[in-house]
């Protein structure tokens, strides 16, 4: 039987880091171009780097979700065996998946919360190009936020098919043995 309080734990860190993320895509900085008083050269004026913070929040959830689902799934790998079947395979499939989606979901949040504490400063200054303020692009934390629902999806389901042929196993790796065998005399 899977653990309901693994899954409530896991599904609960994955919602909040899925709203972190969505609020860093909401309150990602915006730049303008101002002129200093004295007009020699342009800079660049931030509003708000709240995002940043939003989105390595929602990664260290994300992180946290994932350390206690393979905490409580052993990593697939260690502990007891898995009964041979459609369950295994399932929860193998989807252990894999679960991790590509974590990664890539971890690699859009880090590089959005990147990118958006970094700032172009004094620039345009000798030459007359115009001045461009860098900014996070639009979908980065989106993106974050839409792996980090897939995570948990798959992550909630890998548990139960993991949960399932655990259960199915038994104490003895693989089933067991059904020939009753005693001591030899």
């Amino acid at each position: 039987m899977a653990s309901i309080i693994v899954q409530v734990v896991v599904i609960l860190l994955d919602v909040m880091a899925f709203g972190l993320g969505v609020a860093a895509e909401q309150r990602r900085s915006r730049a303008t171009v101002t002129p200093d008083p004295a007009q020699e050269y342009d800079y660049c004026v931030y509003d708000s780097d709240i995002a940043t913070g939003y989105g390595i929040g929602a990664l260290l959830l994300l992180a946290a979700a994932q350390v206690v689902l393979m905490t409580a799934s052993r990593c697939f790998c260690c502990g007891r065996g898995l009964k041979p079947g459609g369950s295994r395979a399932c929860a193998l499939i989807l252990f894999l998946f679960t991790w590509v989606t974590f990664l890539i979901a971890e690699a859009c949040l880090m590089a959005g919360s990147v990118r958006n504490a970094y700032h172009t400063r004094y620039r345009g200054i000798f030459n007359g190009e115009p001045l461009s303020c860098e900014t996070v692009r639009k979908g980065v934390f989106a993106a974050g936020a839409a792996f980090t629902f897939f995570t948990a999806i798959l992550g909630e389901v890998y548990y139960l098919s993991y949960s399932k042929s655990r259960d199915a196993a038994g104490g003895a790796p693989y089933g067991g043995s059904s020939i009753g065998m005693g001591p030899y005399n």
